[in-house]
């Protein structure tokens, strides 16, 4: 796969993440492959704290935000550019 392909495929749930990291371009896409680690790490959490009564609400709306950052991203992608996500752009999982 190449670089486009790669980052696109990475956003698209855990199994695209994971098809993207083994098959696809790491280097030429290791900027997405990590902006859609956090991305999903970040949705998971969300998850969770929409299961605990006292914070429900609070995960609700973190899910909200979490959802455009995904959609910010996958834009990204798509134009092959490289800019990070607000807030949660910076944190770097994959080196």
């Amino acid at each position: 796969m190449n670089k486009k392909t790669t980052g696109i495929l990475a956003y698209i749930t855990w199994i695209g993440w994971l098809i993207a990291f083994l098959a696809g371009d790491k280097e030429g896409a290791k900027f997405h492959l990590n902006q859609a680690l956090v991305v999903n790490l970040a949705s998971i959490v969300c998850g969770i704290l929409g299961y605990i009564p006292v914070v429900n609400l609070v995960g609700g709306i973190l899910g909200i935000v979490v959802f455009v950052f995904w959609v910010m991203g996958l834009i990204a992608a798509i134009r092959e550019e490289e800019k990070p996500l607000p807030v949660i752009g910076n944190i770097r999982i994959i080196q």
